[in-house]
């Protein structure tokens, strides 16, 4: 029930929002705040009744619902989902709560904005794998009309590509779904019962179709290179906060989608596959990361990066695949992959708020139009490097965390594989350094002269995302319990 009330209490506040018509000024946001702080306090509450010792699936609640087609609602979380919603849930709150220009449409801004916390929430805490696509689904809508009504440049055309392009992800994911579903010998879309009867394995043509269809959806969501071109505009042109949505949450469901459907349903299948994998994940590392350092956009900049550090995921997913007997790296390699979403969705999340704040000062996201601030807004500045360095890998923060299990895992599995991918992080750190020393310092721009510094709303909102950083970085224990369990599981369990 726990988990119900995590995406249902956003989904009937945005309800309100929606047939509810007088709102005072400020009404729409604290309610919308409120709201998604409650979401976030259940998803806390499961963490803390959540047993990392114990079965693969917890807080799970099974209520038949169509028996003649094998669907049912279906919830419950493992350690990976439950690591990745509970951030999703923070990144939802932070960016809800960060101030933005709703242009006159708070009641209609925010109500979209628990839409798409609802529906995002639901696809990392079903299992039931129908459920799972209609959410899927679903989350586009809410992103649609955020970037189409809400952004700025070309807001409608980028909308429309990040609808068109992860929609027709979202038909080969349906595909592929329906290939599953078929070749059971008592057809459900109950998860558990998928991954517990390993339907396809042993491989051969159909195998390897529905092997295709549920990557090339999941593929164009994380996104991988070259199915990314959709991103880079859809970021630009998207306010802030949705931004960050997009980077920290909606880009973790081709990922997870990864984890929970050929990882733990077709892996026999995925053995077969997981050094190409590997290899186009190695070739969105170097290639996001090059194209970043080319960026004079502060937010297409940051929007490449994502492609990066998806790449990372994604390897240490192939390498939790691949055909090795070594459990130790394989585990080692999805445990950092889990960790890498977590940690990605906090620090992009953040960079993204504050992209949102520079645009709030001066409508520019041009690198070159900046310079010198350090004096002007040392707490922005700050927080800034705090959120870059933890990008950039920097031990003691979140970033670094996940990347050494990633590259720990993979060096012992695709040794190769692992010396070109410390490439990105040596391109990343260059670029991120490039970033902050054009927004920071040198000789601020007389026409900076007025430029203010965080206010308290968009201080708290960044130090929380920062204190996360940190704390992760710091004592990732807490953290990797949780995951670990799951991903033994996962690699053990074959």
């Amino acid at each position: 029930m726990i988990l119900t009330l995590a995406w249902t209490l956003p989904l009937l506040g945005a309800l309100l929002l929606a047939f509810v018509p007088r709102w005072s000024a400020g009404g729409p946001r604290l309610f919308a705040t409120l709201v998604a702080a409650l979401s976030l306090a259940m998803l806390v509450w499961a963490w803390l009744g959540f047993d990392s010792g114990g079965p693969l699936f917890q807080h799970v609640l099974d209520v038949p619902w169509v028996p003649s087609i094998g669907v049912g609602y279906r919830v419950g979380v493992d350690g990976i989902a439950l690591a990745v919603v509970t951030m999703s849930a923070l990144v939802f709150l932070a960016s809800i709560a960060y101030p933005v220009d709703t242009k006159g449409q708070p009641r209609q801004y925010y109500g979209w904005m628990l839409f798409l916390m609802a529906t995002s929430l639901a696809v990392f805490l079903v299992l039931d794998l129908l459920l799972f696509y209609v959410f899927f689904d679903l989350s586009l809508v809410g992103m649609y009309f955020l970037i189409g009504r809400w952004g700025h440049g070309k807001p409608q055309l980028s909308a429309l590509t990040f609808f068109l392009f992860t929609f027709a992800g979202s038909l080969a994911l349906l595909l592929a779904i329906i290939g599953l579903y078929l070749s059971l010998d008592a057809p459900s879309f109950d998860m558990r019962l998928i991954i517990e009867q390993q339907p396809l394995a042993g491989g051969g043509l159909y195998a390897g179709l529905v092997f295709l269809g549920l990557m090339l959806g999941l593929a164009i969501k994380t996104p991988l290179v070259p199915l990314h071109t959709w991103l880079p505009q859809a970021h630009v042109d998207a306010p802030g906060p949705a931004s960050a949505i997009l980077a920290g949450v909606l880009l973790k469901m081709g990922t997870y989608g990864m984890v929970r459907l050929p990882l733990a349903m077709l892996p026999d299948t995925f053995q077969r596959y997981a050094l190409v994998v590997g290899i186009i994940a190695l070739v969105a590392i170097i290639y996001g990361a090059l194209v970043a350092l080319g960026q004079r956009n502060l937010k297409r900049r940051i929007a490449y990066t994502s492609i990066n550090h998806m790449g990372y995921t994604v390897l240490g997913i192939a390498v939790a695949a691949s055909f090795s007997d070594n459990l130790m790296a394989k585990q080692l390699a999805l445990t950092g992959a889990t960790v890498e979403m977590v940690a990605h969705g906090l620090i992009t999340g953040a960079l993204f708020l504050i992209c949102g704040s520079f645009w709030q000062r001066t409508g520019e996201y041009d690198l070159d139009y900046y310079g010198g601030l350090a004096h002007q807004a040392p707490l922005l500045t700050g927080l800034t490097v705090l959120a870059a360095f933890a990008s950039l890998g920097m031990p003691g923060l979140a970033g670094f965390v996940a990347e050494f299990q990633i590259f720990a895992g993979t060096f012992a599995v695709y040794p190769w594989l692992a010396v070109l991918a410390v490439l990105g992080i040596l391109i990343t750190a260059g670029l991120f350094l490039d970033l902050l020393r054009r927004l920071f310092f040198g000789r601020l721009p007389v026409h900076l002269g007025q430029f203010t510094e965080l206010n308290r709303i968009e201080a708290t909102v960044l130090g929380v995302l920062g204190l996360g950083i940190v704390i992760i970085g710091v004592y990732p224990s807490f953290l990797l319990e949780v995951i670990d369990g799951a991903s033994a599981l996962l690699i053990g369990g074959r």
